[in-house]
Order: C-alpha cells, then structure tokens, then sequence
C-alpha cells in the first residue's frame, strides 16, 4: 500500500563520470516567469518530436481558434500540432529547425484579442486547483488518448511522444516513474522557476501519469542545488505518496540513463531505454502538460523557455507560444548585448548554435543561450594527444574519440564498433576535450551520414 506521507530521500545518488561546468544560472536563477505578450506571427513545424512528422489538416487563409490542430499525427510513434493563437492559417511554408533540419511550417497570423493571453494564460497552463485524490474517474486508457490528443513531447529535450511512454505494455511492467527536475544544463532554469510557481500541476500531473502507466511508486528527482525547488515540490507533495529524491549536482544528472542510475541504482543497457529496468522518466514540464491535457482537456501550446547567457542583455524566463522566433523572445529580453557573437538553442553542452533570429520555437526549446565573444575564444583545434580524457567522463562509457575519428572518416564498421548510436550528445568529451576537437559534432554529423549511407 502508498504510504500517505512524502518521503524526502537524502540519498546523495549519482552516476559514473560526468563533469562540472560552471552553471551560470545566477544570470536568471531570480526571474520569476513573465508572459510573453502574443506575436503577430508564429510559424509551427509539423515535427517537434521523435517519429514521424505531423501532417497539416488546416488550408491557407483559414480561420483557427486557439488550441486547434493544425498538424494531425501520421503514426503511433508522432505528435499533432495545435494552434497556441486564434487567428488565420497562412500557406503552408518550410523552416529550417536548430538541428539543420529543413521542415515544412504551418504559419499563423495571431487575430484580435486571445481568448487566453496574460495572466488568465497563466492561470489557464499552471495556475487554479490541481487534483490529487480522487483520479480513479480517469481510467488509464483515457488518459494516455487525452496525452495524445494533445500532441505533449518530452521537454526536456528529447521531445519523445509521451503517449508512447505511458501506453502499459503487459509484458513490461513499470515500477517506477521517474520524474525528472534536476535541469542539469548550464544557463537554464526554467524547470527551476516551474518547480518554484507551479510545483501542483507537476505533482497532479505524475499521479496521472503514474495511473497510466501503472508505475508501482512515483519519485521526482532534484539536484541539491535547487533547496527551494526541494521545498516547493515537498510541499505541493505532501500526503500523496510522492518521494523525493535529492540527487548529487553533477552534469548530465538530468539524463535518463544517469538518473535511472543516481536514483534506483539501474542501469540501462546501451541502445536500451529505461523501460528495460521497469522505468519511465519524465521531465517535469511534460508532467504538468499532461495534467492540463487530462484535467483541463487543452493541448501542449506553450511551455516555459529560460533566454540567458552575458550576450542578452536581460535573462529572463518565459513563459512562450510554440511558433513564436528567437527573435521575439530575444527582442522582448532586451535584445543582444554589444559583444554578443553566439545564439544557441537550448544550453550550451548540448545545444545548437543558429544562424536565423526567425527560427520557431518548439516543444522541446527548453532555453536561448546567447554567449559573448570572451565566451567562445578558445585556442583552436589541434591534434588528439590521446589523454583519455574523454573516455573518463563520458557517462555512458564510450569512447568519443575513436566515433568521432570514424565519423569524419566515414569508417561506419569502426563506428558501430564503438557504438556511435548510442551517444547521448552529452558534451562532456568536447567539454573536457584539451586538443579542442568538435566530438559532438563529429558524432552527430556521423549518426545522419551512417543512417543515410
């Protein structure tokens, strides 16, 4: 039987390897979320997940209200689209994703007033009363189809279908979900301040989760250097069964195969998935986008985007539309300081550096990172002096340099040899990396030319 009280678990839990970066989130560690007032224009791609890519359903010149689909799913293994404004589809266009990726767009121009805009937006996503008791009336079919329904991804990042995660496989039981609060990631501190002004839709959105999934217990797992997010999450906990586990700081905590191992003592097997060791690990974010979705009825639209770095002149966290550009959050923050050479999606171990302001954000933007000039000077690259500095922190065992020799080698047999798949992207290896080698993007490069060739 659940215990009824919230248990805080000291255990102090880590995983092999890894690495300490400065984690500079002093620079928006104390902004609260703000709103971002709606763009006139937002541009949705019809992937923003794993899988395969959404399939438009609405025409040029459309009238859509906010939450509508406008990309249905073409798979199990996919996520559908929904309008975060009211307003008209325009014609259906392509847009080039922080990966590289080129992908088609629906755009749409907001119109009149928002049905939900400010703080009734806030109140709408996070705010009001989130059940705990009582879930029995969601039986857990239903709650994996209104998961669907609304399009939610991992974001954390991965931005897999959480659909997928929470269908129960008879076969492979869970006994624990894991839900995911370190935000290991330098710069970044949007989980932080969601754990902080909205820790009960986290908590009501794990219960279900855990219904759903059938998981045996729920644990939510936070590094300890987030004491205030510890309280918040014990407090909004309370009485409900949910653990809390505090975990050692220490980069990529926030990973799902590190945390499985930090907090159950599990470790995932390579190419596998935490379902193998009876898991599910879910960030927080998309913990609280599946209460909305089976509470509330309303679709993923929006999400909480940290915009950092020296090269902003203002940090802030945001709560955003799916759509809007790096240029309008950034222009709302101030805009780029003098000095400011470098915008990234995301943070910068495993980020991507862009090039266009008009890039959408999607469901798996979880911050804008912009650095200075004094933050990317860096000597540059020389050859591998072979100091296994790599292997000794990659968290995963690998051995960066050896893929990355294979991938800009195109040696593919040496590459599956050393598993290049099964790389997380990390950063730890170029991180630590003393000859400035790019393995990171070595790897990636790698990966889409070894899938292609």
């Amino acid at each position: 039987m659940r215990s009824i009280k919230t248990r805080i678990r000291l255990i102090g839990g880590t995983f092999a390897r890894g690495v300490h970066p400065a984690d500079s989130k002093q620079l928006s560690g104390q902004a609260r979320i703000e709103i971002l007032p709606t763009p006139p224009q937002l541009l949705l791609p019809v992937i923003q997940h794993l899988g395969s890519p959404a399939e438009p359903v609405v025409k040029p010149k459309e009238q859509v209200s906010q939450g509508q689909l406008v990309a249905k799913p073409a798979s199990f293994v996919s996520a559908g689209v929904h309008s975060p404004v009211s307003g008209i589809a325009g014609m259906l266009t392509v847009t080039t994703l922080p990966n590289g990726r080129h992908m088609k767009a629906v755009p749409v121009a907001a119109e009149g007033d928002q049905p939900l805009a400010g703080q009734a937006l806030w109140d709408d996503v996070y705010g009001g009363d989130w059940p705990t008791g009582n879930l029995q009336q969601y039986a857990p079919g239903r709650i994996v189809q209104s998961v669907r329904d609304a399009g939610i991804v991992g974001m954390g990042g991965a931005a897999f279908p959480t659909h997928v995660k929470l269908a129960r496989n008879e076969k492979r039981p869970i006994q624990t979900l894991l839900i995911n609060g370190c935000e290991c990631e330098p710069y970044l501190t949007a989980d932080y301040w969601l754990m902080l002004q909205g820790p009960c839709a986290i908590v009501s959105g794990a219960l279900l989760a855990q219904r759903a999934c059938g998981a045996e217990r729920v644990i939510i797992a936070i590094e300890d250097n987030k004491p205030s997010a510890i309280d918040s999450m014990r407090t909004a906990a309370r009485g409900t069964g949910i653990d809390i586990a505090v975990v050692r700081t220490k980069y990529p905590q926030g990973g799902e195969r590190q945390l499985t191992i930090a907090v159950l003592g599990k470790e995932v097997p390579t190419g596998g998935l935490p379902l193998d060791v009876g898991a599910v690990v879910l960030n927080v974010a998309t913990s609280a986008a599946v209460a909305r979705a089976v509470i509330r009825g309303k679709p993923l639209t929006h999400r909480i985007i940290t915009i950092s770095g020296a090269g902003i002149k203002n940090p802030k966290n945001l709560l955003v539309p799916i759509g809007a550009s790096y240029s309008d959050l950034i222009a709302y923050a101030g805009g780029l300081t003098d000095d400011a050479v470098r915008v990234i999606s995301g943070g910068p171990m495993m980020g991507f550096a862009i090039s266009d302001l008009g890039t959408p954000i999607t469901k798996g933007t979880s911050g804008i990172t912009v650095l200075t000039e004094q933050d990317v000077r860096q000597a540059g690259e020389t050859p591998c002096v072979r100091c296994g500095r790599c292997v000794d922190v990659c968290p995963l065992g690998l051995v960066p340099t050896k893929m990355a020799l294979a991938a800009r080698h195109k040696d593919w047999e040496l590459a599956r040899r050393y598993q290049l798949q099964a790389c997380c992207e990390c950063g730890c290896c170029g991180y630590i990396c003393p000859a400035r080698i790019p393995l990171v993007q070595l790897i990636r490069m790698g990966k889409v030319q070894m899938t292609r060739e």
